[in-house]
């Protein structure tokens, strides 16, 4: 067996993401201890069950000592308190890494309370589901998806290619790109669609033409994959987007834009105009599919949520 990228891995936080990392790490041999942390005893005894990790903590300094990797999986508005946490129990040499979606933010909330010697390497997976907690994660959740790599100015090359060869060894793919840069990527692939999905679903919540019950039954594919998204984690999309603010505000204005001009096309007939914006955006659902970021399926290509376990 090939030697682990790391010998230990603390992993601070066990929720959808932080449960696969811990679930490809033991599969794959890519780290020799894991330590799980989280806030409460039962997601805690959650963990312990289902054999995530080789010792458990609430609290995160214990998972981060010794660490030669650890990687922060919780909501983006926790990133300084944990950071404070973690810093004194951090050893010379070890990598700080996280998750978020979000980046800008994190680099200024965690780099001012790591001590000398010790590197953040942000990165973020870019996949998911939208089921939560430790029951949620699984091992093939990085296959073939994008994990972007942001360091910021002046980090140590060796720790970013340590970092990268984690990502790797869980199937990703890697782009490295600047912090700055990718929230602005985000803000469009990901933030306002989100946006939008949680004010559509909200919007059909406070119909009062269209019953509740007619929403359900009628909810064909577009309605049904907005509820898909607007299920995703509340705490964690709150802070995306208080988190990333300037970047949502710009790419939410150009789509301001952009409706209001659709808007228009249909009030004025303008058929022509609509069909050619169909077809472009047709050929950018095709695009995805050919990269093998997506199945042509109405489910979005997602696997089942997993069973929960105990009965």
């Amino acid at each position: 067996m090939a030697e682990p990228e790391v010998e230990r891995l603390g992993l601070i936080g066990i929720g959808l993401i932080g449960s696969s990392i811990a679930r490809v790490a033991r599969a794959r041999g890519l780290a020799r201890h894991i330590a799980v942390q989280t806030r409460t005893p039962d997601t805690l005894a959650r963990a312990e069950t289902l054999e995530l990790g080789d010792s458990y903590s609430t609290d995160p300094a214990e998972a981060a000592r010794d660490s030669d990797l650890v990687i922060i999986c919780v909501p983006v508005g926790a990133y300084e308190g944990v950071a404070k946490a973690i810093g004194p129990a951090l050893k010379p040499g070890a990598i700080v890494s996280d998750v978020g979606s979000v980046k800008g933010s994190v680099v200024q909330q965690v780099v001012p309370h790591l001590p000398e010697g010790v590197d953040f390497v942000p990165a973020h997976p870019v996949a998911g589901t939208e089921h939560s907690g430790p029951e949620a994660g699984f091992a093939e959740l990085f296959d073939n998806r994008w994990c972007i790599v942001t360091p910021p100015n002046g980090t140590e090359a060796e720790a970013i290619a340590r970092t990268i060869g984690f990502w790797r060894g869980c199937g990703s793919e890697v782009e490295v790109m600047t912090p700055e840069h990718h929230d602005l990527v985000l803000a469009i692939t990901s933030h306002v669609p989100h946006l939008i999905a949680y004010n559509i679903v909200g919007t059909a919540a406070h119909l009062e033409q269209v019953t509740e019950s007619e929403v359900m039954k009628f909810s064909a594919g577009g309605f049904r994959d907005f509820t898909r998204i607007a299920a995703s984690d509340p705490t964690m999309w709150r802070d995306v987007f208080l988190h990333n603010r300037e970047a949502v505000l710009e790419m939410l204005g150009r789509f301001t834009e952009d409706l209001t001009a659709l808007q228009r096309q249909i009030r004025y007939g303008e058929g022509d105009r609509l069909y050619e914006l169909f077809t472009r955006t047709r050929a950018i659902r095709r695009g995805i599919i050919e990269a093998g970021q997506e199945i042509d399926a109405p489910d979005f290509g997602r696997r089942p949520p997993p069973p929960k376990s105990g009965g």
